[in-house]
């Protein structure tokens, strides 16, 4: 064992092109996506006013998950994050299936986030099918992130800088509707709506628990500033405010903003497949506020798109580098982009597009929850690494990370337990439970490609962390 800590990540042929303030960006904006703008009208309908205590509960969660994350990206910043550290504190197997699983997430994200674009597209032209203006988006931010990472940053800054300055002017617009009783709203905009229509918990506790498995994939992408660790200019620096700002990017974005809304609107106009923020403008009556509510949302999705297009590609590179994936998509382009993995990427993506001209009503539901499973194996296997990790660090097998997470081990195994929680919801809904079906065939057929992978290559199977074997 070596007690030297490590602080320096290769350069992997990266490009280190993502200031502070790209960084700081992204992890606002990914914890801003269509999950709160578009799949919030269907969990209003189904919880009433007890949904903002559902996101109040799965953010502290995803604030543990996140300073687990931080702890492990200060011990060893690498841009393959949730897959090395997999790799190196469960065994090569793990990182395979993390890092294949978290491909498949954000695959599967994007297909949600084109579909939730050409649904907002619809607003304005209801003529145009949801397929064409999909593929339209798709191609559009595909040659995006062909050109560069700063690109990429630059567009992801712009992104986010639309969706965090709407939220804001949503929430002081709502908030002045409540005090000085303005706009059409103003007569029946009361706090008292969080209550007076059936309680808080108007369909019951069971019901507000069964959103959290669609409160959750509002948050995925927040680990998405991991990701970007090998491509982030000051890495010490940058990720622990980042992470650290989560919780009150939590508190207004989500808890704040539902809150406001739903005392100016009450609950029960809220539905499934309308987006609670254009639903609110229209009350309130606002001259082209629902339209402009409309295009911030649009750019909520197509920021989320941009990210997975982003992430997808490095995580195959990762894969390719350790042999768990074709060698071709470990090589870069000449603007240092893994080109290749994002084409690959771009391509399954497609499905999405496919989806929208087969089912368009079912889509979003549909790549939700394949999504959500995926994003809960991702986040599990930060937290158990984390557990790992401090066993490592507590038997002076390890160096101490620079940014320890409050409370150490044990909130994550409180988070573990919430997620396992979760999963189960998952199992009990039948709406949801194909996911799981799907993730047993994805499980599968990666333990077949493992076994394929340990034929050709034995090393691979035998490759793991030294730190870890002598851990025990």
């Amino acid at each position: 064992m070596t007690s030297e800590k490590v602080t320096e990540a290769p350069e992997e042929g990266y490009e280190r092109g993502l200031g502070s303030r790209q960084v700081q960006m992204i992890a606002i904006g990914g914890a801003i996506g269509v999950g709160l703008f578009l799949g919030a009208g269907a969990n209003i309908a189904k919880a009433g006013p007890s949904l903002i205590l559902m996101y109040a509960l799965a953010g502290l969660i995803i604030f543990f998950i996140m300073r687990a994350l931080g702890e492990l990206l200060l011990y060893r910043p690498v841009s393959g994050s949730f897959a090395e550290y997999s790799r190196e504190f469960l065994g090569p197997f793990f990182g395979y299936f993390t890092g294949w699983t978290y491909w498949l997430m954000w695959v599967v994200t994007g297909m949600a986030e084109l579909t939730a674009a050409a649904i907002y597209v619809n607003y304005w032209f209801p003529g145009v099918p949801q397929w064409v203006t999909a593929l339209v988006f798709l191609v559009v931010l595909f040659v995006a992130n062909l050109i560069s990472v700063k690109l990429f940053g630059e567009i992801e800054f712009w992104f986010s800088m639309v969706k965090v300055t709407a939220l804001i002017g949503m929430i002081v617009i709502g908030l002045g509707v409540l005090t000085f009783g303005f706009s059409a709203a103003g007569d029946t905009a009361t706090v008292s709506n969080l209550w007076q229509f059936d309680g808080f918990f108007p369909k019951g506790v069971g019901s507000s628990l069964m959103t959290l498995q669609g409160v959750m994939f509002a948050y995925l992408a927040v680990e998405l500033v991991g990701v970007t660790a090998g491509e982030s200019e000051n890495p010490e620096k940058t990720l622990p405010k980042a992470i650290n700002t989560l919780p009150w990017r939590i508190a207004l974005f989500y808890v704040g903003a539902l809150s406001v809304i739903l005392c100016v609107v009450k609950w029960t106009e809220f539905a499934d497949g309308v987006s609670p923020f254009v639903k609110a403008f229209a009350v309130i009556g606002i001259p082209a506020g629902a339209g402009i509510v409309n295009f911030v949302v649009l750019t909520a999705a197509l920021s989320s798109c941009n990210s997975g297009m982003y992430s997808t590609g490095r995580m195959l590179r990762t894969l390719a580098d350790n042999g768990e994936a074709p060698r071709v998509f470990s090589k870069l382009s000449s603007t240092k982009t893994p080109a290749l993995g994002i084409t690959v990427s771009v391509l399954f993506m497609g499905i999405g597009v496919i989806l929208n001209y087969v089912v368009p009503e079912k889509a979003f539901g549909y790549v939700t929850s394949v999504a959500t499973a995926a994003g809960i194996w991702t986040w599990l296997m930060i937290l158990v690494s984390h557990v790992r990790y401090r066993r490592a660090v507590d038997a002076g097998r390890l160096p101490a990370s620079s940014f320890p997470a409050p409370g150490g081990a044990k909130c994550s195994y409180v988070a573990i337990a919430f997620l396992l929680f979760v999963t189960g919801l998952i199992a009990y809904d039948a709406d949801s439970r194909i996911c799981l079906y799907v993730m047993a065939v994805w499980a599968l057929a990666l333990g077949v490609g493992w076994m394929v992978l340990k034929n050709r290559n034995p090393e691979i199977g035998e490759r793991g962390a030294p730190e870890l074997e002598k851990v025990g």
